[in-house]
């Protein structure tokens, strides 16, 4: 509890000396570096609290999520993926295993963070997960995992489908949702009873997920094909975006009018308008554009593009690209902290790109 106060206060104070800079319109500031962090880390994504941390989930390659102070941007924890499933009430595995961290979601009143493992290694897991699948290939079913942020320690998980990528609470903390790559599936979890309570078919490869502020609807990316599913959350039912070919990630406006998503073959971010059902519009970013956030005020989007190696910042209202830098080898996870009105990036190789917007 005493962390959580002191991160709280340290919160309030980058407040202060952050004033002039959130006085502007994100769209008005420019991305300068502020830091670079190294490590026993391969990040695959990053993820602000909002409430002063962030997250750095870092796959198989370093079976970990590192934690940092958003403010000062220093390590706090390194958190091992390793369970032990026997003692959450799976006794037909023995021992310990190891997971893959993908990417990562908090909880709305701060007390959890929850991550998606690609895979599992251990005794009973001999199928491991692959980029291209089906729910034919067989591939071995994984879990969520949840960790107290009290403790930094995983107190819960949950299985889930296989190979699951994304993961979002509802800003009501009522679900948890996963998309699970290989099954092609989504996985809607209750936090009251930590039971799946539906498991709802999206198609190929679904990966990106946003939810109303509202917390009445989910937005799901296909990626393997050309929509966002649109899902209700008061009764599961389903309608369609016919947003284009390859959808990677998705975000919302502030005033949930907008979704903005990444098209990651064609390399370009797309507004769709959800109260017209339209277009807005797209714009190139780079080659391969994967992760997205947004800023607090709604005004700038953050586009990391894989293959360009490059991150892009994107004015929403007339999807100007106002900035690209060369960020770094592989640039795949991004995430805004709202606290420090800073920028973080993922690379892939080893790496955090920490940038200021001033």
């Amino acid at each position: 509890m005493l962390r959580r106060i002191l991160l709280l206060v340290a919160i309030s104070l980058v407040g202060v000396s952050h004033s002039s800079a959130d006085e502007l319109s994100s769209s008005a500031t420019r991305l300068v570096l502020a830091k670079t962090i190294y490590g026993d880390i391969s990040p695959k994504s990053v993820r602000s609290s909002g409430t002063g941390l962030v997250s750095a989930h870092n796959m198989m390659y370093r079976h970990s999520v590192t934690l940092y102070n958003s403010q000062t941007m220093e390590l706090i924890a390194t958190i091992p993926d390793s369970i032990s499933l026997s003692k959450f009430g799976y006794s037909q595995y023995s021992g310990n295993y190891r997971g893959a961290p993908v990417e990562g979601a908090y909880s709305p009143d701060g007390k959890y963070l929850y991550f998606t493992n690609y895979a599992m290694y251990g005794k009973g897991f001999n199928k491991e997960g692959h980029d291209t699948c089906s729910p034919a290939s067989g591939y071995d079913k994984s879990f969520l995992s949840r960790v107290d942020l009290e403790t930094n320690k995983i107190d819960a998980i949950y299985p889930v489908g296989s190979v699951p990528k994304v993961v979002q609470v509802t800003p009501d903390n009522k679900y948890i949702l996963v998309s699970n790559w290989c099954s092609y599936t989504l996985n809607v979890i209750s936090v009251d009873t930590q039971k799946t309570v539906k498991t709802i078919k999206i198609g190929r490869y679904p990966r990106g997920i946003a939810v109303s502020s509202d917390s009445a609807y989910a937005y799901v990316a296909e990626m393997g094909g050309n929509r966002i599913h649109r899902i209700n959350l008061a009764n599961f039912e389903v309608s369609y975006i016919p947003i284009g070919s390859n959808p990677r990630a998705v975000v919302l406006s502030p005033d949930n009018k907008t979704l903005y998503v990444t098209m990651n073959i064609a390399g370009k971010v797309q507004a769709w308008d959800l109260v017209a059902k339209k277009s807005l519009g797209l714009v190139n970013t780079g080659k391969a554009a994967r992760s997205l956030a947004i800023s607090a005020d709604g005004s700038a989007l953050f586009v990391v593009n894989f293959n360009s190696d490059t991150v892009s910042k994107v004015r929403t209202s007339d999807l100007k690209v106002l900035q690209t830098i060369k960020v770094c080898n592989e640039p795949i996870g991004v995430t805004y902290d709202s606290p420090t009105s800073r920028t973080w990036v993922a690379c892939y190789g080893g790496s955090i790109k920490i940038f200021d917007n001033n």
